[in-house]
């Protein structure tokens, strides 16, 4: 089965073993992603602003090329990608003004078609848990991990239409089809200060240690989620927070397409493990 997919500028950079360990795993599924060509940075955030169409093009334009393409979704797996092309997507579908104008400034006729969706979407969906809990050879019994999915992939429901906005399961499901054990904990969809990192970081280390201390308090060995924001945030604040909190405990952070491979048996260093700022690797050498 082959989807257009649209990495995103992060992907391609700092977060380049998200992309990596999405392509792989997805393969070892049975899913070919094809980059889509000539694609540009989906504009990072939908703008607050109703009538603010140009705010809008970037991802307009993405979505139309990727209704060029055969199948009719388009795969990303950034929450902030995903968020904002299912948002642009909806507004055309929905805004006939919006519609109107986007694809006059584009030359284009597009008029919503394309489903994005979210890797974990696929392996629900299209792949299915019992299919990936018999292809999950890699042991992980035992291993505790949270899953934190932040605001971009819930948020807001109307819109975006992705599992329950206050107590979403999707990836908690995928973490028992690969057979690890899945934390409960208050924090999953709270904000992690975003790019509020740039101007506050008090702010930011404070929501972060919220988020790791309620997750670590149950149990929590591993946290995993989709967005490279949110991963940086949770992962480089850590040894910030340690200096300011002697008893603080430090808890690596991963992207769910990393032990999604590693539950397939993908090699290690496919996988980006080493790009992390704590260390996954010693916890998950025995797993």
């Amino acid at each position: 089965m082959r989807i257009p997919y649209f990495p995103g500028c992060t992907l391609h950079s700092k977060a380049k073993g998200l992309d990596d360990s999405t392509r792989g795993s997805l393969a070892a599924l049975g899913i070919e992603l094809t980059e889509l060509s000539q694609w540009t940075c989906c504009g990072t955030v939908f703008p607050l602003a109703q009538d603010n169409y140009i705010g809008m093009v970037a991802a307009a334009r993405i979505l139309a090329n990727a209704a060029k393409e055969e199948g009719g979704k388009l795969v990303t797996v950034c929450s902030f990608c995903y968020h904002v092309l299912k948002r642009v997507n909806y507004v055309i579908k929905n805004n006939l003004e919006a519609r109107k104008k986007l694809n006059d400034y584009l030359e284009e006729n597009y008029a919503g078609e394309i489903e994005p969706v979210h890797p974990l979407q696929i392996c629900k969906e299209n792949v299915g848990l019992d299919v990936i809990r018999d292809k999950a050879t890699r042991n992980l019994k035992g291993l505790k991990v949270a899953c934190y999915y932040g605001c971009m992939l819930v948020r807001p429901a109307s819109e975006m239409n992705f599992d329950d906005p206050e107590n979403p399961t999707i990836m908690e499901e995928l973490v028992s089809a690969i057979g690890a054990e899945v934390v409960e904990y208050s924090y999953k969809t709270t904000c992690c200060g975003s790019y509020q990192i740039l101007y506050d970081n008090d702010l930011v280390m404070q929501k972060v240690k919220e988020i790791l201390n309620s997750a670590t308090a149950k149990g929590a060995e591993a946290i995993i989620t989709s967005c490279p924001l949110c991963q940086f945030n949770l992962d480089w604040s850590q040894e910030k927070i340690f200096q300011k909190n002697a008893g603080f405990q430090k808890i690596p952070v991963l992207y769910f397409t990393q032990l999604l491979g590693l539950a397939l048996e993908l090699p290690q260093e496919s996988l980006g493990l080493d790009q992390h700022y704590v260390d996954p690797r010693p916890l998950l050498v025995g797993a």
